[in-house]
């Protein structure tokens, strides 16, 4: 059984930027791409734990704020020669737009 928690509008996300929601599992990033897609991924960079959110969107790629490592946002492994993985999350946007997040 899918267990969907509506985390707002995709209007709400501006393009290359992000918002965080808080869990029951801790902050989850949230991100919108230029071709509006919507990915999430845990917002914990796997390196030190930089603050996912805060770093810098391009394609589905994003760069961690601390120290560059870049993640790609369709699956959150790292890409090389970094190393690591994010825990990533389904976001679903129904046809108005809403965000509906699967825990």
């Amino acid at each position: 059984m899918e267990n969907r928690h509506h985390i707002g509008h995709l209007k709400d996300i501006p393009r290359l930027g992000s918002r965080v929601i808080s869990t029951e599992q801790g902050e989850i990033a949230v991100f919108r791409t230029t071709d509006d897609n919507v990915f999430a991924v845990s917002n914990r960079c796997p390196h030190k734990n930089g603050p996912l959110s805060e770093g810098i969107v391009h394609g589905h790629t994003v760069t961690c704020p601390l120290h560059n490592l870049r993640l790609n946002l369709e699956n959150g492994q790292a890409i090389a020669p970094d190393e690591g993985c994010v825990e990533r999350f389904t976001v679903h946007v129904d046809a108005s737009g809403e965000l509906f997040l699967e825990m």
